[in-house]
């Protein structure tokens, strides 16, 4: 596992994990000693904590509460994982709304375009991309986070190890092919599934349909595009898979509140759209 502190703050630190763990490891327990949002830029992982298993690929966010156990597995995937995680004090998370117990140990969320934008972008501020400062991309995505979520909790699942295996690697085919037209069944083929038992399963343990994966996969390129590359809005939407531009700007402005050209021009450091984005966020 590689570790690298990004920010250290008294209220906010980042940290960037990079793990090259495979099936063939032997997982083991780890704590949670601070509130924490992680999320997954590539890559899958398991995580097993208060009795519950989840399933997290390249979208997911994994969330941390102070005390709770933890056990990261990789039985499913053997390329390794990445997670940018944010890191945050008591006092901050209390700004953000009622510190409600279910909204911290969650576990971890499915792959939620609202969160998966700003997972982009804090990820182009922590390549250098941005001048942007990494404190406030955490603050967007923990309050972010906070807005979505109010009372919605992702539903542990049981499902056999092999099923599992399969959803993860639907998972990740999806995600390698987002930019093409994708056929469902050509999906469950890949998995060994039939059509109807792979849409099944795969909103079983993913959280979402395959559909709305296709989707967020190609929402989250285009995120990294628009802030990290000048081509043109209209070539960059269908460069990820999307055939109508007013289709993507509609979808986009959807899930990230704000529009793709805004959502460049906040990566490259407009500070009134990021203060725009907070206010529309914080608790009345």
């Amino acid at each position: 596992m590689s570790v690298t502190s990004l920010l250290q703050r008294d209220s906010i630190s980042v940290i960037d994990y990079r793990c090259e763990a495979g099936p063939g490891d032997r997982p083991f327990t780890e704590l949670h000693r601070q509130f924490s949002i992680s999320y997954v830029r590539r890559g899958s992982f398991g995580c097993v904590t208060r009795g519950h298993t989840y399933e997290l690929v390249t979208g997911s966010i994994l969330i941390g509460s102070p005390g709770d156990e933890y056990c990261c597995t990789h039985e499913h995937h053997d390329e390794g994982d990445e997670c940018l995680s944010f890191h945050l004090s008591p006092a901050l998370v209390d700004t953000l709304g009622p510190r409600i117990e279910a909204l911290w140990r969650s576990g971890s969320l499915p792959p939620l375009p609202e969160l998966m934008l700003l997972g982009e972008f804090a990820q182009t501020i922590a390549s250098g991309n941005s001048d942007v400062a990494l404190d406030e991309a955490g603050l967007l995505l923990a309050a972010r986070y906070v807005d979505v979520t109010m009372g919605r909790r992702r539903q542990p699942v049981r499902a056999h190890a092999r099923d599992r295996r399969r959803a993860v690697e639907a998972a990740m085919w999806i995600d390698a092919h987002s930019h093409h037209e994708i056929d469902f069944e050509q999906a469950a083929r890949h998995v060994g599934l039939s059509a109807f038992h792979f849409l099944r399963l795969f909103g079983r343990i993913v959280g979402v349909t395959p559909h709305q994966y296709l989707l967020r996969s190609r929402l989250r390129r285009a995120a990294r595009l628009l802030a990290d590359e000048d081509r043109q809005i209209t070539q960059i939407a269908l460069d990820v898979g999307f055939n109508d531009l007013s289709n993507f700007v509609r979808t986009f402005h959807r899930a990230a509140g704000m529009s793709p050209r805004d959502f460049r021009r906040a990566s490259r450091g407009d500070r009134k759209i990021l203060q725009e984005a907070l206010g529309a966020l914080r608790p009345a």
